[in-house]
């Protein structure tokens, strides 16, 4: 099973995390907005999907810069999960799947209880050795030229 999950970073360096339900799998672990690709459908339009059906938001671009595969204990499948640097239109969100979300800087997010899976990221997005804006900007900026 193949999974997207987007790295929002805003203006403030702050990044766009999402807390599971209670009822979910995993309650209350925090994790980075996205889900799982339907049979035909490519990473990115997943994530746009997921993205729109998740915050209300529109997906304006993204670059995958990092993939794990993880298995968790309750499930018998490994889990790829492709995680991208995302931009989005919007700067309201609708959070309609999550019991909250939350701005927090990268030094910050060692603060919450992360889905296992996220933790290889989250230590690169903590250390400033992967920053989502800035790839997304020199992505830009290489198109552009």
């Amino acid at each position: 099973m193949t999974v997207v999950a987007a790295v929002i970073e805003r203006r403030d360096r702050r990044l766009l995390i999402g807390q599971r339900r209670r009822n979910d799998t995993s309650p209350l672990k925090w994790e980075f907005p996205g889900g799982k690709i339907r049979e035909g459908e490519s990473p990115e339009a997943a994530l746009a999907r997921e993205l729109q059906e998740e915050l209300g938001v529109t997906l304006v671009k993204s670059i995958e810069i990092g993939r794990v595969r993880h298995r968790y204990a309750e499930t018998p499948d490994e889990l790829e999960i492709r995680f991208f640097a995302a931009a989005i239109a919007e700067s309201e969100l609708a959070p309609s799947t999550f019991e909250k979300v939350a701005w927090a800087l990268p030094k910050e997010l060692g603060d919450y209880d992360f889905l296992a899976a996220n933790r290889e990221l989250i230590a690169q997005l903590a250390t400033g050795r992967i920053k989502p804006a800035e790839i997304l900007e020199s992505a830009q900026e290489a198109g552009a030229s």
